[in-house]
């Protein structure tokens, strides 16, 4: 080990290499709990360093873990000890922008945040958004195939990656940077690397597409008692909006509950004895126009008693402050620790069966004191749970994952919605995925990455 870090050092330079306390005392996960543990963490510059650095490790059969924003919440890059950590921080350039093209070519380590500002600048827009855009950077985003609150209008990351370029196992340097939207040349290789999660090369560069910027933003928070008006509200916004519906977000009572009671920050919109709060969004490049198609749905959706209350963000200040419920994820984890948190996909129509199937589950192995928190972008068929039983070292994460997951299996549903697989899920992959795809995910991974030294032991054994 100390002749390969040696090697890397001449590689990289002191600044790139980080060895000792200087890796231990860097966090291991978002919520600043932990420390790293690993040999080292390596900082190249450029992708031509990543490339060196890589020949060397598969030289030495050295594993390398990649780690981005830490925001991940799968256990994607958990490190052992024997590991040496990738980081891309060093890598943060926005190198072009073309506003004809509507394309920005980004090196992995940017924040999310900063491209977003930046299209912003140029009069566009960058889509893919969530709660940790100022951290998430976005080589993490492309190899978790992130989703966010926008899906049901944008698509996840891949739908945002026109190509990318990244780093094999021994080095070799994979340049894909297509800038058109169209490009049937043969095997689109950047889907190779787009939600592998660091397992089959590690992204160094990425052209974004970029999508124009909106003028207008319509934003209601509405509450209803009945699970089978939701679908019908989704339609009819759908329909009504012409494309123009942004977000579709739902929270159960229990987590609107939650927020509010555990955060004094936030001030309650409306009553909290509803079943069901479901933020909706629109944007359009029309103000006036779209508020009247808007607030038309909305007299609509009361008309036919498909809600029971509503409340209307009349300034970006209260926009802001609707949303903020919605994202407090600290809250609600600082809340219900000890905590176990899930992030699933079904068909919306059986969703309320689900959720009463868990609830039920969970009450018969921890009594009426577990708690559970229902959210998610019900627009796309994606929940979150998360499940607390407030007694220290009484939630085994594995009995959590029996009750959120064995009901799961009969209706068809995915254990990651947009989270991925990483270490967490890991064992729960065959629920979700036939022995043929598995297989193929295997065959996949060997090819590239012989040796196992990328990210092992996640996503796949």
């Amino acid at each position: 080990m100390v002749g390969l870090i040696s090697e890397i050092r001449e590689i990289v330079g002191d600044t790139g290499l980080l060895v000792g306390d200087e890796v231990t005392g860097r966090a291991e996960n978002w919520m600043g709990l932990g420390s790293i543990s690993a040999q080292a963490i390596i900082r190249p510059a450029s992708t031509e360093e990543l490339s060196q650095v890589m020949a060397a490790c598969y030289r030495a059969d050295q594993p390398v873990v990649p780690m981005g924003g830490l925001t991940g919440l799968v256990l994607g890059t958990q490190t052992t000890g024997s590991e040496v950590v990738i980081s891309l921080e060093r890598m943060r350039e926005i190198e072009t922008l073309d506003e004809t093209g509507a394309t920005m070519i980004v090196q992995a380590g940017v924040a999310l945040q900063s491209v977003q500002e930046r299209a912003e600048q140029a009069g566009l827009c960058f889509p893919l958004d969530l709660g940790a855009r100022g951290s998430a950077n976005i080589g993490g985003l492309i190899s978790t195939n992130a989703g966010g609150n926008q899906v049901i209008r944008y698509g996840m990351m891949r739908e945002q990656v026109l190509g990318l370029e990244a780093v094999l196992a021994d080095g070799t340097i994979i340049s894909s940077m297509n800038r058109m939207l169209k490009n049937n040349a043969g095997y689109d290789l950047k889907q190779l690397f787009i939600g592998s999660e660091g397992t089959l090369g590690i992204v160094t560069r990425a052209v974004l597409r970029l999508r124009p910027a909106l003028s207008s933003d319509n934003t209601v928070l509405v509450a209803l008692n009945n699970f089978e008006n939701i679908p019908k509200l989704l339609r009819l916004f759908g329909s009504a909006l012409g494309g123009t519906l942004n977000a579709f977000e739902v929270m159960w009572q229990n987590y609107y509950q939650l927020i509010l009671n555990g955060n004094p920050a936030h001030k309650a919109p409306m009553p909290d004895h509803f079943a069901y709060y479901i933020l909706i969004e629109a944007a359009g490049g029309d103000q006036e126009a779209d508020l009247g198609r808007f607030m038309q749905t909305l007299e609509t959706a009361l008309e036919q008693e498909l809600i029971e209350d509503a409340v209307l963000a009349n300034s970006g200040e209260q926009r802001d402050a609707l949303w903020a419920i919605r994202d407090d994820i600290m809250t609600l984890v600082v809340t219900m620790l000890p905590i176990a948190a899930f992030d699933v996909s079904l068909p919306i129509a059986d969703m309320e069966s689900y959720i009463e199937q868990v609830e039920q589950k969970m009450h018969e192995k921890w009594g009426d004191r577990a708690k559970l928190a229902v959210f998610g972008h019900l627009g796309d068929s994606n929940i979150h749970l998360a499940i607390g039983t407030g007694v220290e070292n009484e939630l085994d994460h594995g009995d959590a994952e029996h009750v959120v997951y064995d009901p799961l299996v009969p209706f068809g549903g995915s254990v990651s919605a947009e989270h991925g697989i990483g270490l967490e899920k890991k064992a729960w992959l065959s629920s979700s995925r036939s022995p043929a795809e598995v297989n193929l995910m295997k065959t996949l991974k060997q090819a590239l990455d012989p040796k196992n030294i990328l990210n092992p032991g996640k996503v796949l054994d």
